[in-house]
């Protein structure tokens, strides 16, 4: 059986996910699907709107085979190291063909551009150090660094756009790893990654779905199933009914806000992203932040992005120090993989491939121990405090005692 792999994180499943999905299998001719899916905790350094669980089942009433959690040892970093944990678990399940969507939607433009990087990489890095020295962001200074080297070479792939940069971070992991995959990439459909409202009456980013559902007056709420399908509103309705919420910032930020004020500045700078001197801003904007949303505008600076900034205060809400990260960082893969859910031809698939898997594929997180895998019980953990307090215990005890769900077809309904 072929596999194909997809990154994802599913904050919520929608058309243009399950349009990814099905273009993925389709160009890979692949027979199984497999998605390595962040946990409940994100990349941008926020929760994801509902659990890892119920967003599994999303991604399997949708078509997906296999859904693994990628740690948030790897999940709320930097592209790079997001993208290698990825790249290195999808190896791990042995996955063929991994296939990303991009805003360039052509290979062979990022194998190019790889080849470009690696090969004025010294360069590179001095450029990037030299932006970042006028105060610019890592990010911005990478885009300049690239621009100013880039020159006439106008056919070089355009590392503005974030999904061409997390599909170089791709194809770099799969060169690292020695290209024992190979790369395909998808043209993002309609909307754009960072889109605040519907690019379509099919197809909106996950962004613009967020907010529409999170303002309860907005006229877009509506149209929201026009956008997603069936089994995402359905799963969504019924997370939101049963748990009296869906999760966002506002609801940690009382916990992130005793945090800092309950820490030292030299606790704070222990933890992992705070660099230089970031906690003394922390310390002097929080007590007259009302909201998350206001403390964030308040710190905000050229030099740091949302995205970072939104990182550095989720490690602080996780008390996740800089020697947590030392594995990931190190660029280890993940020392296992866990499975969260699958279909019956997943369960096919693996029972197929599991002798040849050489790391521990894990159902419960009680039959193996790494420090990687105890960070992501303590995140769970923290995940749940969001909940009203009567339902706190079961969402506690759920990463302990939920299985990997098998797929049905209830999971449609």
């Amino acid at each position: 059986m072929k596999a194909v792999g997809v990154v994802v994180e599913y904050n919520p499943f929608h058309n243009g996910h399950l349009f990814h999905l099905e273009e993925s299998r389709r160009v890979t001719e692949g027979d199984v699907v497999i998605a390595v899916m962040s946990g409940n905790f994100l990349q941008r350094g926020e929760p994801a709107i509902v659990s890892k669980w119920q967003r599994t089942k999303m991604a399997l009433a949708s078509g997906v085979d296999i859904v693994l959690e990628l740690p948030y040892a790897y999940s709320t970093q930097k592209a790079e190291i997001f993208a290698f944990g990825s790249i290195s678990i999808l190896q791990a399940i042995g996955v063929e063909e991994v296939c990303f969507g991009s805003e360039a939607g052509n290979i062979d433009l990022f194998h190019e551009l790889y080849e470009f990087i690696n090969k004025n990489k010294q360069h590179f890095n001095e450029q990037i150090q030299f932006y970042m020295s006028q105060g610019n962001s890592y990010p911005k200074a990478t885009s300049l660094a690239f621009s100013s080297m880039k020159g006439k070479q106008q056919q070089l792939l355009d590392l503005s756009q974030p999904n061409n940069i997390l599909g170089y971070h791709y194809v770099e992991a799969i060169h690292l790893l020695g290209n024992k995959m190979k790369g395909k990439t998808i043209q993002r459909k309609s909307a754009q990654y960072h889109d605040e409202s519907f690019a379509s009456e099919t197809i909106a980013s996950a962004t613009s779905i967020r907010k529409a559902i999170f303002n309860k007056s907005a006229n877009q709420k509506g149209t929201i199933h026009q956008v997603m399908p069936k089994s995402t509103l359905d799963l969504l309705t019924y997370y939101e009914t049963s748990n009296h919420t869906l999760h966002d910032w506002e609801l940690y930020f009382p916990m992130l806000k005793y945090q800092i004020l309950s820490s030292t500045e030299a606790e704070l700078a222990e933890i992992y992203e705070g660099e230089e001197g970031l906690e003394f801003r922390l310390k002097r904007f929080i007590n007259t932040a009302n909201s998350f949303a206001e403390f964030m505008h308040s710190i905000k600076t050229k030099r740091y992005t949302w995205n970072r900034l939104q990182r550095y205060c989720l490690h602080i809400l996780t008390n996740t120090k800089k020697a947590d990260m030392q594995w990931a960082n190190a660029k280890n893969s993940p020392p296992y993989l866990r499975l969260l859910g699958m279909s019956a031809k997943g369960q096919a698939y693996l029972n197929q491939r599991k002798k040849l898997v050489d790391i521990p594929l894990i159902t419960k997180v009680n039959s193996f121990h790494h420090p990687i895998l105890e960070l992501d019980k303590k995140v769970a953990n923290i995940y749940a405090l969001a909940l009203p307090n009567r339902l706190q215990n079961d969402r506690l005890r759920e990463e302990y005692t939920q299985s990997p769900i098998r797929f049905t077809e209830e999971l449609k309904k």
